[in-house]
């Protein structure tokens, strides 16, 4: 993330930071299980989001994120009057939140990841190329194009892009930004986006939904291009669902029935912002 922004969303960026933490005496009947979502909420007449309080495209104070939008409807549809938990998202922020019992859902998380309860996903994205139009990059598709060599590429230092870039022996022209970072104060995905627009950079690589968020409002004409042909290094797509307590299987189940019920306003909130979605083929997904 970062990109996964929060850096963002260091989810997918580095999946192996260890959020888990232990529960909480007070709270300790909760991990045995309880059937009732009133009793396994913090409050069940509240929907109480757990976000990073500046990290754009995902989440803000002022609501501005597609997250912040997506928890709008789904309080709307449950009923609930709607709140947030603010934490910068870096190491500690499930901790902190979620398994503080403060609020009850995480808007954004990859399945795969044990250290909170994922609910089916809501979209489906992968790490993108964002280069300058009319140049000698275009229909480049896979970072494999032997037309990336001597190329000056912008890329989050750890994030699985990052492999492919060794592999494919291209780190000789890498410029490196920061994933661990605090969003109220740095933003190297937009940092990576100017340079680009700048010239320092003939290529930029981040998280689907941030480069496709920052390519709405590029100064540049810019072609976002999901990296779904690569033939080696790790994963590149994930699915995205919303992350709650590993106690909390009625909670769950509400998620995933409001998601069925809803995914088409749920698709129209992230296509206005800008996240190139994917069918279950690796296409753009069009509605």
């Amino acid at each position: 993330m970062s990109g996964i922004g929060k850096m963002k969303r260091i989810w997918p960026l580095v999946l192996s930071i260890a959020f888990l933490a232990p529960l909480g005496s007070r709270f300790a009947a909760l991990a045995e299980g309880a059937a009732d979502a009133a009793i396994e909420l913090v409050d069940p007449d509240v929907l109480r989001v757990c976000a990073d309080p500046r990290d754009l495209p995902f989440s803000n104070e002022a609501g501005e994120g597609f997250e912040n939008k997506i928890a709008a409807l789904l309080a709307q549809k449950l009923g609930k009057s709607l709140a947030y938990v603010y934490y910068p998202n870096s190491t500690g922020f499930i901790r902190n939140t979620l398994n503080a019992h403060r609020c009850d859902v995480v808007m954004e998380m990859p399945q795969g990841n044990d250290f909170v309860q994922v609910t089916n996903p809501y979209y489906r994205a992968s790490y993108a190329m964002v280069t300058k139009k009319g140049g000698d990059l275009d229909g480049v598709v896979t970072l494999e194009d032997p037309r990336l060599k001597g190329k000056h590429i912008g890329i989050v230092a750890g994030t699985p892009p990052a492999t492919n870039l060794a592999v494919d022996g291209l780190l000789p022209g890498i410029k490196s930004y920061p994933l661990v970072i605090d969003t109220r104060a740095d933003a190297p995905t937009a940092d990576m986006m100017k340079d680009l627009e700048d010239g320092v950079i003939d290529v930029a690589i981040l998280w689907g939904p941030i480069a496709g968020n920052l390519a709405k409002t590029s100064k540049a004409s810019v072609t976002v291009t999901p990296l779904v042909n690569e033939k080696i290094g790790p994963r590149m797509i994930y699915r995205i669902g919303m992350g709650v307590r590993h106690s909390d299987q009625e909670w769950k189940r509400t998620l995933n029935k409001l998601i069925a019920e809803n995914q088409g306003e749920i698709d129209k909130i992230l296509q206005d912002y800008g996240v190139p979605l994917l069918d279950e083929n690796d296409k753009p997904r069009v509605n």
